[in-house]
């Protein structure tokens, strides 16, 4: 198989396990941004909640991976993580790694999320934390966070998930975020590291539903071709 030609192959939904850094980097975020409550969507076993938690920041976490006892999901990231750096070496030109240094820095940096969310998972006040949920339907009050992210799901597997799920998808991250607050959504490539052919359309409903959008700079050059993120910042009453 040419990985070259054909980007980055991954069946099904790949568990992602990133750091508090890369969240603030790749969301361009601000101390202002992470005042909380937070909510990140679909974040696997990464540890931004773990590290906002552990700063005494409200912060939540919701996949469906959360129904897993720690053990079994440490299991799994451990050969996700070996799985992953074994494709990645193999496109490894194709990246820019200006922010990670080599393939070897990125491999200890996934093992070190790991570890951080598997130690917070286990603590004895992380059920409330990490909710076993998945788009388009979260269980959360309308309203209820200050900041949404969504790392490495939207638009990434736009081979999996068709325009109707995304817009379903924007549509229940954008009924759980305050008016006033921002959902944050990144990458917006695929696995084939190729534009979303909806987006025009997609942002024209997130308009629509009441919403400002913007396309900012991302701060963490590492795929092909992506350069900035979606924000979304509702607005009116809940």
């Amino acid at each position: 198989m040419d990985y070259k030609e054909k980007g980055y192959e991954q069946t099904g939904v790949a568990m992602t396990c990133r750091s508090f850094e890369e969240y603030v980097a790749m969301f361009a975020l601000d101390e202002a941004d992470l005042q909380g409550p937070l909510l990140d969507v679909a974040g696997g076993a990464s540890s931004f909640v773990a590290t906002a938690r552990q700063r005494g920041v409200a912060a939540f976490a919701a996949d469906p991976l959360y129904a897993m006892a720690a053990a079994d999901i440490e299991a799994y990231g451990t050969e996700e993580i070996a799985v992953s750096t074994a494709k990645l070496a193999a496109i490894r030109e194709r990246f820019d790694w200006s922010y990670y240094g080599s393939l070897e820095r990125h491999e200890a940096n996934r093992r070190q999320s790991l570890r951080l969310f598997c130690d917070d998972y286990r603590s004895p006040d992380a059920r409330a934390a990490y909710v076993p949920a998945s788009l388009p339907h979260l269980p959360f009050a309308d309203g209820t966070f200050a900041m949404v992210t969504c790392s490495h799901f939207l638009f990434l597997y736009a081979d999996q998930f068709d325009d109707a799920f995304h817009r379903a998808a924007l549509a229940e991250l954008m009924r759980v975020c305050k008016p006033g607050g921002e959902v944050r959504v990144y990458p917006l490539r695929s696995l084939r590291w190729m534009p979303y052919a909806g987006m025009d359309e997609l942002l024209a409903f997130v308009r629509g539903s009441g919403a400002d959008v913007r396309l900012p700079a991302s701060r963490l050059p590492f795929i092909p071709g992506s350069s900035e993120l979606l924000a979304i910042r509702p607005f009116g009453e809940k």
